[in-house]
């Protein structure tokens, strides 16, 4: 056997239609579609065309995701980074930032991944729970820099409403005066 002589299995390969050739064929004239308008002419639509309403590729919003812009990043510093430094010493954010472990005017957050052998005085923004518990059992002291304050945000007319759902001060009703058949009544 030779590779010209290889064929595909029997109704796999199939002629190519050959339209606008004499309305004889069947596929003459129009060749098959139809008269006038978009898909008589040319190859049809583009790849995402909708009819040219607005396509989705362009109504879709270019930026992704949500970005909060209240959002406070971090310098995470793990307790077996604190390990640099001698024991006893005082860590601040400028220890930090010469030992590399923070960049000029970021927060610092330690963790608590790795083991502490040290006993350190350290003052950062936000310690994790394990962190908090690591350094205190070495004996060290924690010490949170502005510490987290909830804002309670009020609208304008807060003040109004609160004022308008006081309750007032129960009235009481007059007494009701006796009607002259309950009178006789008591008599009796």
């Amino acid at each position: 056997m030779k590779l010209h002589e290889i064929k595909g299995a029997e109704g796999s390969r199939k002629d190519r239609r050959r339209v606008g050739r004499g309305h004889g064929s069947g596929r003459g004239k129009t060749s098959g579609r139809g008269t006038k308008g978009q898909l008589s002419r040319g190859d049809g639509f583009r790849v995402g065309f909708e009819g040219g309403q607005m396509p989705f590729a362009q109504r879709v919003p270019k930026l992704g995701g949500f970005k909060n812009p209240f959002r406070v990043e971090y310098a995470l510093v793990n307790l077996s980074k604190l390990a640099v430094f001698k024991d006893g010493s005082k860590l601040d954010p400028e220890a930090f930032q010469k030992a590399g472990l923070a960049e000029p005017g970021r927060k610092i957050k330690v963790l608590g991944a790795g083991k502490l052998r040290r006993k350190l005085a350290v003052e950062a923004h936000a310690f994790s729970d394990a962190a908090r518990a690591a350094i205190e059992a070495r004996g060290g002291s924690v010490l949170v820099l502005e510490p987290k304050v909830k804002k309670v945000r009020r609208s304008k007319s807060a003040a109004p409403k609160a004022a308008a759902e006081e309750p007032e001060a129960p009235v009481e009703a007059p007494a009701a005066e006796p009607t002259e058949e309950k009178e006789s009544e008591k008599e009796e």
